[in-house]
């Protein structure tokens, strides 16, 4: 059986724990629980909260925060392990093995990933970086057929940053509804804006939409492995079904960190330490890349806690990324979003640790120019 591995996640997994300085990772410094819980009395309450298993689709209050988040009602939610399960049960559950499916690339790699395990045939359709990586609409209308049974999109977008324009969704949105399409819009940055209001969900502008969220990005809480799917009552039962096969239920400690992260106080502390990270961090990373003497260019990312930035030299991304990784520094290359000659870099990190990484990835890529002049 043919098997497209992560590669992404293999070369995190290979490399992260050995390497100096870590800019591998698409979200800011991780968040502690004394970020979320500091009142003692509520300490108190989740230490005694029993370790058996929670309600199978997340508790009452979690999927209510959720629901608000997107505009929907609590019954159209079903808490996951991550927004990883909720996005390989959901595209289980919409494309058959032999259907088609059209994903805008680059993206978060899980995606076409999953759909080519399962023998979905793929069609991509390209942001363009020359228009901000803004959508391909004319490739749009090429991919899209009447046998589409999903057009799959990561909103805001991961590698690169970039949050559509209303054109560029209601194209996506018309091109679904043309065809009966699934619209799947994996929306875990949602709230990683470095500036202005936290990016539209698509959640209701099309009855077959599916949104995907997540602790782990806005709310710097990856590691209580929190994530959701919000869709229409049918299709959310038939993914809960996978739901039931893939994990079971969310973790019940985990669900109620979650559930204080959305009260309002705590969101929004934790919401706006995640801005602070992102906008500090984009900052530097411009003035690193306009330092660079033409070396380097980057489209600034609108949202997410890293920049995809482009290098001009000849040698491939896997390359450049080992090299990298051999002084001290892991960084995503390009070629695991499918786009060559570029870098995903984090910078929502602390200060000194970004300046000292971005050093010694500059000292590399400095060699590597000299010795092709």
């Amino acid at each position: 059986m043919n098997f497209s591995p992560f590669d992404l996640v293999e070369w995190q997994s290979r490399h992260e724990a050995s390497s100096t300085y870590s800019l591998a990772d698409s979200g800011c410094q991780p968040a502690r629980l004394s970020d979320v819980v500091s009142d003692p009395a509520d300490l108190e309450e989740m230490l005694n909260v029993d370790q058996g298993y929670g309600d199978l689709a997340g508790s009452d209050l979690l999927r209510g925060h959720i629901a608000a988040w997107h505009g929907a009602s609590a019954t159209d939610v079903l808490v996951t392990v991550g927004g990883t399960e909720a996005n390989a049960i959901v595209l289980e559950a919409v494309v058959e093995p032999g259907g088609h499916a059209v994903v805008v690339m680059p993206g978060y790699p899980q995606l076409t990933g999953c759909l080519n395990n399962r023998g979905v045939r793929v069609d991509t359709v390209a942001l363009e970086e020359a228009r901000g990586w803004q959508l391909s609409i004319d490739q749009l209308m090429r991919a899209v057929r009447a046998d589409t049974r999903a057009i799959v999109v990561t909103h805001p977008n991961n590698p690169t940053g970039a949050v559509l324009s209303e054109h560029d969704i209601c194209a996506l949105v018309s091109a679904a509804a043309r065809v009966g399409a699934w619209l799947v819009v994996d929306e875990v940055h949602r709230g990683t804006e470095a500036a202005g209001a936290v990016t539209s969900t698509l959640w209701g502008r099309y009855d077959r939409v599916v949104c995907v969220g997540s602790m782990s990005k806005a709310f710097a809480l990856p590691g209580i492995r929190i994530g959701w799917v919000v869709a229409p009552a049918a299709l959310r039962e038939q993914v809960e079904r996978r739901h039931h096969y893939a994990t079971i239920a969310p973790a019940k400690f985990a669900t109620a960190i979650a559930e204080r992260a959305f009260t309002t106080p705590v969101r929004e502390r934790l919401l706006n330490r995640t801005r602070r990270f992102v906008r500090v961090g984009s900052d530097a990373l411009r003035v690193w890349v306009d330092a660079s003497d033409g070396l380097l260019s980057m489209v600034d990312p609108v949202a997410t806690a890293s920049g995809f930035v482009r290098y001009h030299l000849s040698e491939g991304s896997l390359e450049i990324a080992d090299a990298i990784r051999r002084a001290g520094v892991l960084v995503i290359p390009g070629a695991h979003f499918g786009v060559e000659h570029h870098l995903r870099i984090t910078h929502g990190v602390e200060p000194e640790y970004l300046a000292e990484a971005l050093q010694r990835i500059s000292a590399v890529l400095g060699g590597l120019r000299r010795c092709s002049r």
